[in-house]
């Protein structure tokens, strides 16, 4: 689901990079090299070597990256599709003295995030400790041509914090920025049903060709985990091992599906509460307030002034109860504040709450492709479901709760408007299939997870039949880059995709959840 900000710190942005590919290790790319060309696509795939992207800030890894773009057909299914260019970069081993021949790639979440941003805690986290790391911006994504990026969508994100979450005056400016965005990138040319999940698929098994790659390793996370997937299954030549961290199954990836997973992970923060003695004793309801907060907020909804965590002036917000629950599901604040958060705003002190709705207000416009999470969104994880199947959903995952809170989809408001405004085709039938393989796997999920409830997983794990599935308690989504001990079990994993050490997850438990006196 989409990409979200989980990190304790900012990554760095990256390093402009000015040199050129040297000569190419095996896993390198050859700027001659070419995919074979799809049937019926205009020309075929290669990778152009070329600078690293010109990035706010600078990213350490990228000084030594070699970088370029991949080049492929915007719609292979069309003759005549025009070329679209997508920024790679390939991030060599931390020991060059003798790393593993396979490389490991990324596949990040959203969809729509800036990939590049990622690097950061994809180094921290190991994972080009023994091999080269390579990433690639998703088709539509930031440092790509074409870029599906919406800044009308971000000004409206950045006002929307001083309007009802699921306000009618919310929802007529945000469709009016939705509308403004698809009218943009169409009458550039975009090809807005070309930017799925099958395409994207295709850009990756292109992209191991160009590089000469025999055999690579898979990584994904969210989305990126979804994207795996529908890789695997459709492109496992040269795949040796896929992991997947927060598990986003293509088969139950629908709109409805955020409110079963939202109340998964709510309750699992929550029952972690309660088997710690010093939060039970201080916090020992915490489901009734949370639906109390959320029904009063609704009927009531509090407009504050506050400044944004970063500092500045203070900008109006209004705190309702759909604003409460998404912030949470955007883990602002973390899962071990969340108790003495919702203790304080049944208390009467909003500011927790308060200061991260705030934050939404600075926006890093034009650095998100909202372009292509609303054609993944509406192609694939709309159709075939309506508003009513979201409020059934939402109603069953919390009983008590005002449709006027459960009719949204977490994370994505006013979704199906949107999606009759962005006008895509519905590719449902070829995306919603279960991916059956013998390849290695290993689905590693958070059990603090509000966004990919960890339970999903398990699913997947039946039909990958050399599976191995772990759940690191008290994390949330993006496991691997908050967890030493994920970290741990996915390097063994790259060794051993068979036989990963997993020890190190027995015995785990969440951190102490944070206690404020009364």
């Amino acid at each position: 689901m989409p990409k979200h900000n989980a990190h304790a710190v900012t990554a760095a942005a990256a390093l402009v990079c000015l040199a050129a590919f040297g000569p190419a290790p095996v896993s390198a790319a050859s700027p001659s090299a070419r995919s074979a060309a799809p049937s019926g696509a205009a020309t075929p795939s290669r990778f152009v070597p070329g600078p690293c992207p010109e990035t706010p800030e600078p990213i350490e890894a990228l000084a030594g990256a070699r970088c370029g773009h991949l080049e492929v057909p915007e719609n292979r299914s069309r003759p005549g599709s025009r070329t679209i260019k997508l920024a790679v970069a390939v991030i060599p081993a931390a020991k060059p003295a003798k790393p593993a021949q396979d490389p490991l790639v990324f596949m990040a979440g959203g969809p729509g995030g800036d990939t590049f941003d990622d690097i950061p805690f994809l180094v921290e986290s190991g994972l080009n400790k023994d091999r080269d790391l390579i990433v690639m911006a998703q088709r539509g994504n930031l440092y790509d041509r074409p870029n599906l990026a919406c800044p009308e969508i971000d000004r409206f994100n950045a006002r929307s914090v001083g309007l009802g979450y699921d306000a009618k005056r919310a929802q007529q400016l945000m469709l009016k920025a939705v509308k403004q965005c698809r009218d943009r990138l169409t009458s550039a040319g975009v090809d807005l049903g070309a930017y799925n999940s099958t395409e994207n698929a295709a850009d990756f098994a292109d992209l191991r060709t160009a590089l000469n790659i025999p055999r690579w390793n898979v990584y994904g996370y969210s989305y990126g985990s979804d994207l795996a997937l529908t890789y695997l299954r459709l492109h496992p030549e040269g795949i040796r091992a896929v992991a997947l961290d927060s598990v986003t199954p293509p088969q139950s990836a629908v709109l409805p599906w955020g409110w079963p997973s939202a109340a998964e992970g709510i309750d699992n923060i929550f029952a972690a509460c309660a088997a710690e003695p010093a939060c039970k004793s201080r916090y020992p309801d915490l489901p009734r307030t949370l639906t109390e907060q959320v029904r009063k907020l609704e009927a009531h909804p509090l407009t504050l002034n506050v400044p944004p965590p970063g500092g500045g002036e203070p900008v109006k917000v209004v705190l309702d109860g759909g604003a409460l629950l998404n912030l949470i599901v955007a883990f602002t604040p973390r899962p071990k504040d969340l108790p003495a958060a919702l203790d304080e705003l049944s208390r009467g002190n909003p500011q927790r709450f308060a200061q991260a709705r705030a934050a939404g207000s600075v926006q890093n416009t034009g650095a998100f492709a909202h372009g292509l999470t609303n054609s993944v969104a509406c192609s694939e994880w709309a159709p075939g479901y309506g508003e009513p199947d979201v409020l059934k959903a939402g109603r069953a995952a919390f009983p008590g709760w005002p449709d006027t809170v459960l009719a949204q989809v977490p994370q994505l408001p006013f979704q199906y408007p949107a999606c009759r405004i962005w006008n895509v085709a519905d590719r449902a039938s070829v995306q919603r299939v279960a991916t059956v393989s013998p390849v290695p796997a290993l689905l590693i999920s958070g059990t603090f997870d509000v966004k990919t409830g960890a339970s999903w997983a398990k699913g997947v794990a039946r039909d990958l039949s050399r599976s191995t599935s772990v759940e690191i308690p008290g994390i949330g989504h993006w496991v691997v880059p908050q967890s030493p001990c994920a970290q741990r079990v996915l390097a063994s994993f790259l060794a051993r995709p068979t036989a990963p050490d997993t020890a190190c997850v027995d015995g785990l438990e969440p951190a102490p959840f944070t206690i404020v006196p009364k």
